[in-house]
């Protein structure tokens, strides 16, 4: 894991006093992210669900008007909600990818 190493203390400085700064320290860095709270964490889970609901419906509708319009000896419509739902797991999977990295800078900036 990647602790950080512990800073010396100062002259004078305890280790109460240095568990009341790394409290107060941790406090006031919650209060910077004040949006990070169980809706905007439910509202980012729905982000992902409809980015892989919304492609996989308008494949499933486009193959439906396929069948309609071309019939074929296979189903458009299995074809294209396959290929709708691929697109949309890659397109979640892409954006959770994206979110993590950027979590992980603010991380190791220290800007958490």
């Amino acid at each position: 894991m990647s602790e950080k190493p512990e800073a010396k203390p100062a002259a004078g400085e305890t280790e109460f006093s240095r568990q009341v700064s790394a409290k107060a320290a941790r406090k006031l860095k919650a209060q910077r992210h004040v949006t990070h709270t169980v809706w905007s964490g439910l509202g980012m889970m729905g982000l992902v669900g409809w980015s892989v609901a919304v492609p996989t419906l308008l494949g499933a509708a486009l193959g439906l008007w396929l069948d309609k319009h071309h019939p074929a000896s296979h189903s458009w419509t299995l074809a294209l909600l396959a290929i709708g739902l691929g697109l949309g797991c890659f397109n979640a999977w892409h954006w959770v990818a994206k979110e993590s990295r950027e979590i992980r800078e603010q991380e190791e900036n220290g800007d958490e």
